[in-house]
């Protein structure tokens, strides 16, 4: 059932799982996933722990706890989703060991109403740092325009940073900027280079909903052929912007003099992490987006239906990415030509992808609130 799972590891595709519950840690679902599908990290989001913490009664002892301290409902929140990542971290901890810190890693967002305020991000990301106390953390930080200046101060601080939300390659570019500034600012610190790390999430599906919405509408036989290919064109770019700044695997395309300074510094590479992979359009192939983004030295995160569909039939097939990055151009023109902007596409799928994190935010609000309402103490 693995071997694919297996081939994606071997091609230097770290295997991550995009989702988290109590259930999944307390019943030794996340260690098994580890030990037979190759997992080696985790990550989060609002939705995430909206759906874990309304989703069953893995929390009431912990919410009946904090009720009976007539905690707010934030605060309540962060005790229990950073109760989550702080046991996922430990688990998660052999694997961090035996990779020098590379994989074995959880990823906790900050609060996504603070996306466009810099100084709040921060205080935040040093706040959640904190709180879980595990040196296998994320803090996820959004690539907002405010976003990027709290990823060079996070970085610059020695907090690993995973840089969320990304759809455009020009932000991409500016985010992997941000990260080099933090690091200098690290090292002008005496921070040890070493221990900090970071990813990058390129979001995948949601960009083929936009785009192909907008090729439907048009209906032409031009606009159908293009159907299904932009979020890859744009991920394979990314790739490719990528390996101008850090270097490719192979050498054959060197690094960056800026990243050169830093790597002998022993700094880490920000690895490029494919998030958004669970396909939307039943008409694709259910493991699109994992078996044509086989690239060394990436992250690709799963919902769990992406992870089994993988293992059970995911086309491995070794490197889907170098060569194809002429194509990739093309295509991106071609939508261009077609009348659709791919500056608002990215925008508005930036936009949009904020706003739905607020609202699965606020969604936890309600719904923690009521269940602290439900189990607090009687007062006779």
């Amino acid at each position: 059932m693995t071997d694919a799972l297996k081939r994606l590891a071997d091609e230097g595709v770290a295997v991550w799982l995009d989702d988290l519950s109590r259930k999944r840690i307390t019943s030794g679902n996340l260690a098994e996933l580890i030990d037979q599908s190759h997992v080696v990290g985790v990550t989060t989001n609002p939705s995430i722990f909206q759906k874990a913490i309304s989703g069953g009664d893995g929390y009431d002892q912990q919410l009946a706890d904090l009720a009976a301290r007539k905690v707010t409902v934030e605060e309540a929140i962060r005790m229990i989703t950073t109760a989550d990542v702080r046991d996922a971290a430990d688990i998660l901890r052999p694997v961090y060991d035996a990779t020098g810190g590379q994989d074995g890693r959880v990823s906790i967002e900050v609060d996504p109403r603070l996306a466009h305020n810099t100084h709040a991000t921060v205080a935040e990301a040093k706040q959640l740092a904190w709180l879980v106390d595990r040196p296998n953390t994320f803090i996820k930080i959004p690539a907002t325009r405010a976003g990027l200046p709290a990823i060079t101060e996070a970085i610059g601080l020695g907090i690993s940073v995973n840089v969320t939300l990304i759809f455009s390659l020009e932000r991409y570019r500016e985010v992997m900027d941000a990260y080099l500034a933090g690091l200098e600012k690290a090292k002008a610190a005496g921070l040890d280079l070493q221990k900090i790390h970071s990813v990058a999430s390129f979001f995948v599906s949601r960009v083929d909903t936009e785009i192909d919405k907008r090729l439907d509408k048009l209906g032409t036989d031009e606009a159908k052929a293009l159907r299904g290919r932009a979020a890859l064109a744009n991920a394979r770019l990314a790739y490719q912007a990528y390996e101008e700044v850090f270097g490719s695997h192979d050498k054959s395309t060197p690094p960056s003099e800026r990243w050169a300074a830093l790597d002998r510094a022993n700094a880490n590479k920000q690895r490029p992490l494919w998030a958004s992979t669970g396909v939307k359009d039943p008409d694709y192939k259910d493991t699109l987006y994992v078996d044509e983004l086989v690239a060394p030295g990436t992250v690709n995160t799963m919902p769990e239906a992406t992870l089994e569909a993988v293992a059970d039939h995911g086309q491995i097939a070794g490197d889907a990415v170098h060569g194809t990055y002429e194509q990739a151009r093309a295509d991106l023109d071609a939508l261009e030509r077609l009348g659709i902007s791919y500056d608002d596409v990215v925008q508005l799928l930036e936009d949009e992808g904020v706003e739905k994190f607020e609202a699965s935010w606020n969604d936890l609000l309600k719904s923690t609130e009521a269940e602290l309402g439900r189990l607090a103490p009687s007062e006779a």
